[in-house]
């Protein structure tokens, strides 16, 4: 039987680990279900004075992460990332970056999200897909 696991946003925003705290990552809604969250581009740009793409990169894989982990929890699993993609299809230059995980798959062994970020004017510049092996609990977890 699966268990209902629903962190507080408070907690995954405390919780989201250095590289995310850094690059200003915040998560505005967490289920298995989908996963919300945004970034800004200041701060987190090339030389060129546009969104770097890895950071579009750290982006998906951290909300396609939590929401990999939400779903293994249930499972009495934990999540591991297995697989990562992006495709980047315009430039931000200011302003935030939102980027929206649903699942593709949630299966007992394998978690995969497909992610799409977007500007401040609600146009695409990113679309990512993150796949996750779902693992035992190691013991004393």
């Amino acid at each position: 039987m699966t268990q209902s696991f629903a962190p507080s946003l408070d907690e995954l925003n405390g919780n989201r680990g250095p590289l995310a705290e850094t690059m200003g990552i915040e998560v505005l809604e967490a289920t298995s279900d989908r996963v919300v969250a945004r970034m800004p581009v200041e701060g987190n740009t090339q030389p060129y004075g546009i969104l770097h793409g890895g950071a579009s990169v750290v982006l998906a894989e951290t909300i396609g992460s939590i929401g990999s982990a939400l779903h293994a929890h249930a499972l009495g699993k934990i999540a591991v990332g297995l697989d990562i993609n992006a495709t980047h299809h315009r430039a931000a230059r200011s302003g935030w970056v939102t980027a929206v995980a649903v699942p593709v798959t949630l299966g007992g062994s394998v978690a995969c999200y497909e992610v799409t970020i977007s500007d401040d004017e609600g146009r695409r510049t990113c679309t990512s897909r993150i796949t996750c092996i779902l693992r035992d609990l190691p013991p004393g977890a």
